[in-house]
C-alpha cells in the first residue's frame, strides 16, 4: 500500500481548498500554485487541445459546441453547431480535428471554420463513437471507439462487435483496427517521437503502452498503471497525466507522483497551453481549469 502526504496549495474561491498530494516528490506541480476556474456555465467539458500559439480548444458536448480559451484570457465560441464533438487534436497542418459523434464522423475544421466531414466505417458498420484521438507526424491518426448511448443516436445497440482502437491512414480512407482486446478504450496520446502509445482501458481500469510499429500496427503491450482514465495528457519529460477523479500524474515507469484534486464531479480531460506550455488545462464537468506546472507540455 503507497501513502501519500496530502497538504494545502491555495485556496480557491468558492469551492473551498485544492489540494496536491505527494506534489514535493513529483515536483511537477510547484508547491504554491493556485489551480484557477477560468470558465464555468457549461453542461459537459471535454477534447481539450492546444493550436501553435497556445489558445486552448475545448468541447461542450451537450451544447453542440466548441469553444476556445486564449492566450489573452478570454473565452469565445468557435463553431456552433459542431456535430456534437467530443476529443479535439490539431494536426501539423493547422487543422483541427473533431470526433463528431453525431453521425459517428470526423470532422475537419480549418482556421475559416469551413468543415470537411470524413465518414468512418469499419466492415461497412457504423463506429460506436470515436471518443478520443492522437494524431502523429505523418498525419495519421489513432483513436479509440468506445460506445456511450447518446441522447441523439437514433440506434440503441452497440455497432461494432467490440469497443476498439483504429487507425485512419494519412489518406484520411484506410482504417484499420490496432486493438481489439479492451474492455473500453478511451484515453489515448502517443510520445513526440511516435514511438509508444498510451490507450487508457476505462473500463478496465488500466492504462497500457504499445510500440509504434513502422506500418503502423501495435506490439509489445505493457501494464502501464493499474488505473483507467477518461482524457489524458503526456509532457516532454515522459509523465502522464490521467483523469477522471480529478488529475493523476504518473512518471514514465508508471508511478504515482502527484494528485490534483478538481473541485468538481468528474475530470474528463486535460492538455497543455499557454504561451510556454507550462500551463495544463483541466475540462472537468461543468468548469474549465487551469494550474501551472515546472515542465513543458506536448500538444497531445
Amino acid at each position: 500500500m503507497k501513502f501519500f502526504i496530502y497538504f494545502v496549495v491555495l485556496p480557491l474561491v468558492g469551492f473551498g481548498f485544492t489540494f496536491v498530494s505527494n506534489a514535493e516528490k513529483s515536483e511537477i506541480i510547484e508547491p504554491v500554485t493556485q489551480l484557477e476556474k477560468l470558465a464555468e456555465g457549461f453542461l459537459f467539458t471535454e477534447g481539450p487541445t492546444s493550436d501553435t500559439n497556445g489558445n486552448i480548444y475545448f468541447t461542450d458536448q451537450p451544447n453542440d459546441r466548441i469553444m476556445v480559451w486564449s492566450v489573452a484570457d478570454e473565452l469565445s465560441t468557435f463553431l456552433q453547431p459542431c456535430g456534437r464533438s467530443n476529443g479535439l487534436s490539431f494536426d501539423n497542418e493547422g487543422t483541427l480535428w473533431a470526433c463528431a459523434d453525431e453521425k459517428n464522423e470526423f470532422w475537419q475544421i480549418d482556421s475559416r471554420k469551413k468543415v470537411t466531414v470524413v465518414p468512418l466505417k469499419y466492415e461497412v458498420k457504423l463506429l460506436n463513437g470515436p471518443n478520443d484521438l492522437w494524431i502523429n507526424g505523418e498525419g495519421g491518426i489513432y483513436f479509440t471507439d468506445p460506445y456511450y448511448q447518446k441522447p441523439w443516436w437514433t440506434h440503441t445497440s452497440m455497432p461494432q462487435d467490440i469497443q476498439g482502437v483504429y487507425y485512419l491512414g494519412p489518406d484520411h480512407k484506410t482504417l484499420t483496427r490496432v486493438i481489439n482486446d479492451l474492455v473500453q478504450p478511451n484515453g489515448i496520446v502517443g510520445t513526440p517521437d511516435g514511438k509508444t502509445l498510451f490507450v487508457a482501458d476505462i473500463g478496465g481500469n488500466k492504462t497500457w503502452s504499445y510500440t509504434i510499429n513502422k506500418d503502423h500496427s501495435l506490439c509489445n503491450k505493457t501494464l502501464f498503471c493499474e488505473m483507467g482514465s477518461d482524457g489524458m495528457t503526456i509532457d516532454t519529460e515522459g509523465n502522464i497525466y490521467l483523469t477522471g477523479n480529478g488529475v493523476t500524474i504518473f512518471d514514465r515507469n508508471g508511478n504515482q507522483t502527484a494528485h490534483i484534486s478538481v473541485p468538481e464531479s468528474w475530470t474528463a480531460n486535460v492538455c497543455f497551453g499557454g504561451t510556454d506550455m507550462k500551463s495544463l488545462f483541466i475540462t472537468a464537468s461543468k468548469g474549465l481549469y487551469r494550474i501551472r506546472t515546472s515542465v513543458n507540455g506536448t500538444k497531445g
